[in-house]
């Protein structure tokens, strides 16, 4: 189960180095598909949070289960808007408000809290429930690609060498894999704290769409993005069936 978990969470990571790879590779990406990746995944992640992991959390835990949803949204909202002060996702075009790379460190340093947490809740969801993980899987999947686009673009505008565009999204990538490995960790400590790290990854999950994802499919001109939120939604829908005849 462990390196079945693993592997996951290296599927997850390699799309983030793949979204930084087409960045330095060809500079620039279509930015509406940008916008509908994030906008599946913001519909995707929100159902999931709203149908799934929170129900599920409060089977589990009972009421104590709001304050692990609660914490894990706040810490989520502490790292990537109170300490850092730059964090937004899709291709960064607006060189001139990142002009300092004191500023693209803050923003490499909220993604890196982002995907770390990420990491986090794919490993918890699997061992917490395989087939509830397995969903959270997906609905970060959809939005690690954007991230890596994010990231790559944030240090080109900032003025860094290719070599070190990829590797920052390299770092990123190996957040999402720090992530999963940290609920082995409290796994070893106590079976029972599993289903307090469900609760928590459940409140970070609505954060990275209610607040992360969906503020940035706002700002589009374009009328598609938000109408493909419900697309997520739905698509939510279609891949929880057919998981659910795959594993029967």
């Amino acid at each position: 189960m462990i390196l079945q978990i693993f592997l996951f969470g290296l599927a997850a990571a390699a799309a983030e180095v793949l979204g930084g790879t087409v960045i330095v590779l060809r500079k620039t990406w279509p930015r509406r598909l940008q916008e509908i990746l994030l906008a599946l995944g913001a519909g995707f992640i929100l159902a999931l949070v709203f149908l799934k992991l929170i129900p599920a959390s409060f089977g589990a835990l009972g009421d104590t289960a709001a304050l692990f949803v609660l914490v894990g949204f706040s810490v989520i909202h502490f790292f990537e808007h109170t300490i850092v002060g730059h964090l937004h996702f899709g291709e960064e075009t607006h060189t001139d408000v990142m002009v300092s790379k004191t500023a693209s460190l803050s923003a490499f340093s909220g993604l890196f809290i982002h995907a770390f947490f990420d990491g986090f809740s794919i490993s918890a969801g699997m061992q917490f429930d395989f087939f509830l993980g397995l969903l959270v899987f997906v609905g970060v999947l959809l939005h690690k690609f954007p991230e890596g686009l994010t990231i790559s673009s944030i240090m080109l505008a900032a003025g860094y060498s290719r070599r070190m565009v990829l590797w920052s999204a390299l770092a990123i990538g190996v957040a999402t894999l720090l992530g999963v490995t940290s609920v082995f960790l409290v796994a070893s400590l106590s079976r029972e704290l599993i289903g307090a790290a469900f609760a928590f990854s459940a409140g970070a999950a609505a954060y990275v769409g209610a607040s992360d994802l969906i503020p940035e499919i706002n700002k589009s001109e374009d009328r598609l993005p938000p109408l493909v939120v419900f697309g997520g939604m739905v698509l939510f829908a279609v891949t929880e069936r057919l998981l659910e005849g795959m594993l029967g």
